[in-house]
């Protein structure tokens, strides 16, 4: 049995794998400096980008929530896995050869997650090969009567569950899966007497996550004798959690965070006519409503993020059936709309036909004229409202604007508010100014319920100083107060400090050890930047190895650590490698020479108080320091202008 992984092999990982590739997979990067990306954190849910990456540093932060860490701690917090797991997968995902430090070798049987995986990866490849086989027949009847030819059914890992008890469960075990893993991914089912297979006689649609990995299954009921639900999906297993996955994730992620679109539609055979008929956003959740958890999974690919213009924003479009399903799902969905930042719309198929039925009947091009000519969520809310009631009476008109104000009230964006508020009042006949009464009675109604709380991100509601990273960007202040970038002070002779500081942990090397000595006398306006200062100079001896962060935060107390590693991945406002360099020193010399001339100010002044006949000698010791003074400063300037 192997035991714990050799030190050294975590660190070779570690050092070889490249955290922004890792967490690129989950959340949609943009540069923000030299050697810094910034998108929205995976780990709260945030509409202003706080999350920064470090690449070279090989950590994340996030001023937002506090989230921090290497690439380990990301794979560990994002997918619910151990150290250990965590350091195997990445292990296998750049080929490297793990040893442990006792036990018989290098392991090939990772622990739980990586072996409910490839328990699930073994049983796809089973199905997919019994879709060929004759007992499939029903199986590839009902893919072809839906416009799905071999070919397509392979694009998205289709496949067919043999009718039987026994077949996966046999065949797996002989792949050396053993009950208990089996069980534990869902796959088979525990029975009075015997475990069964959970799938039988049934098309099967393989669930991955982001990464592609095959994390359960989706299945459709075929035979007639089979009296189970038409779609049964697998259990809540430690790797699948229906609240937390979409289908077709893994193939739309990428279109989902160029074009900035995501199309949320109902079943399976939805996603895949979407993206055969060239729709490559579409995906569906498993067998549960559209949540918060499926929204924390978007939006740091939409780059969903307070701020930008509503021009520049991505959208989200739903697709539902017109039935009264479909209706209450739409609604469902209108109450998460907020949690948006980027617009939301619905598609209805003319006909009431769902993607996969209209490509069907009409073809691709009908699939994409659905998407094209999607309707705001906010009209689609309203309309509805508005048809419950007989507008054709005064009490219907007046009870649809009782009904529709309060959606209209709940438009953040007071400019698409105002003109919603005019589409009212033509949609039911009524004057503007009636309608515009109704709704800011809305709206004062709801913020006496929420306690006068506005959440105003579209409109480019104001931040509070206090919630201003680095960057300027907006974050969410954490719950709990500690040493961080967000206490200190606003004024610019702090703002400095805290730059020069971020230089020195950031680019040590491109600072230098002899400037890095002369900023070990600088006084600082902020204790706390001091503290890090101080472990700087510490530890000048390790400049330019690896475990530099590492030193840092060992040598400063633990209050000050979050700061560290805030300043370790803060943005430095450079473009390119040569002006981080001169970034880097200039910043540091301003910081040594403004403590200077702050001596040399002190020095003079003790020099005009000094009696000329009494205190000849402490005169002459003042008008060393002033021409030591001096010189410190040519030099400083001799060594900006050379470098």
């Amino acid at each position: 049995m192997a035991g714990r992984i050799a030190r050294n092999d975590i660190d070779e990982v570690r050092s070889r794998v490249n955290i922004a590739d890792v967490v690129g997979d989950y959340v949609t990067l943009k540069s923000a400096g030299v050697g810094s990306l910034k998108g929205l954190c995976p780990f709260h849910d945030e509409r202003s980008p706080s999350f920064h990456v470090r690449p070279q540093v090989g950590r994340y932060h996030c001023f937002g929530c506090g989230e921090d860490g290497d690439v380990f701690d990301f794979v560990i917090k994002q997918d619910h896995t151990s150290f250990q797991e965590a350091v195997e997968r990445m292990a296998a995902k750049i080929g490297f050869t793990l040893h442990y430090e006792e036990g018989d070798g290098p392991r090939t049987d990772y622990n739980t997650r990586a072996r409910l995986i490839a328990a699930n990866e073994a049983a796809l490849q089973f199905y997919v090969a019994q879709l060929t086989t004759a007992a499939a027949e029903p199986a590839r009847q009902f893919l072809g009567e839906r416009g799905f030819d071999p070919a397509a059914a392979q694009h998205f890992g289709v496949g067919f569950a043999p009718k039987s008890y026994d077949a996966l469960k046999d065949h797996l075990r002989g792949r050396g899966f053993t009950l208990e893993e089996l069980t534990s991914a869902g796959l088979v089912s525990q029975g009075d007497r015997s475990p069964y297979d959970r799938f039988r006689g049934r098309l099967m649609w393989p669930i991955r996550d982001v990464t592609g990995a095959t994390i359960g299954f989706g299945a459709r009921r075929l035979l007639d004798d089979d009296k189970g639900p038409k779609y049964l999906n697998t259990p809540e297993t430690p790797i699948y959690h229906k609240s937390q996955v979409l289908y077709g994730i893994d193939l739309a992620r990428r279109e989902i965070s160029k074009q900035k679109q995501v199309v949320i539609v109902e079943g399976y055979t939805d996603v895949m006519a979407c993206h055969l008929a060239g729709i490559t956003t579409a995906v569906a959740t498993c067998g549960t409503s559209f949540g918060v958890d499926h929204i924390k999974v978007l939006r740091p690919m939409l780059g969903d993020s307070v701020g930008r213009d509503l021009s520049q924003l991505g959208n989200i479009v739903f697709t539902f059936d017109p039935d009264e399903a479909g209706q209450r799902a739409a609604s469902r969905a209108f109450a998460e709309e907020s949690r948006f930042a980027s617009q939301t719309y619905v598609a209805v198929a003319p006909g009431g036909l769902d993607p996969c039925d209209l490509r069907l009947a009409r073809g691709d091009s009908a699939v994409a004229r659905l998407i094209e000519t999607k309707r705001p969520m906010f009209e689609f809310i309203i309309r509805r409202r508005l048809a419950t009631h007989d507008i054709e009476t005064a009490e219907g008109r007046v009870a649809g604007l009782r009904d529709a104000a309060p959606v209209v009230a709940g438009i953040r964006d007071r400019t698409l508010a105002t003109a919603y508020t005019r589409e009212t009042a033509k949609w039911l006949g009524m004057d503007i100014p009636e309608v515009r009464r109704a709704v800011e009675n809305a709206r004062q109604r709801a913020g006496a319920a929420s306690g006068g709380r506005h959440d105003d991100h579209r409109s480019g509601g104001t931040v509070p100083a206090s919630h201003v990273g680095p960057g300027g960007e907006a974050v969410a202040p954490p719950e709990e107060p500690v040493a961080g970038l967000r206490l200190l002070p606003n004024d610019p002779i702090t703002r400095m400090e805290r730059d020069a500081v971020m230089a020195m942990v950031q680019q040590p090397g491109h600072v230098g050890a002899p400037l890095l000595g002369l900023a070990a006398a600088a006084t600082f306006s902020a204790p706390m930047l001091s503290v890090v200062r101080d472990a700087v100079v510490a530890n000048v001896d390790a400049i330019g190895a690896g475990n530099w962060l590492d030193r840092l935060l060992q040598d400063v107390p633990a209050p000050f650590r979050g700061l560290v590693q805030e300043l370790a991945l803060a943005p430095i406002p450079a473009r390119t490698d040569e002006d981080l360099a001169l970034y880097a020193r200039s910043i540091v010399v301003a910081l040594v020479e403004r403590d200077l001339l702050a001596r040399k100010a002190s020095l003079l002044g003790q020099l005009q108080r000094a009696d000329p006949h009494e205190q000849a000698g402490r005169r002459a010791e003042i008008q060393r320091q002033l021409v030591d003074i001096d010189a410190q400063r040519m030099r400083l300037r001799a060594d900006a202008e050379a470098s």
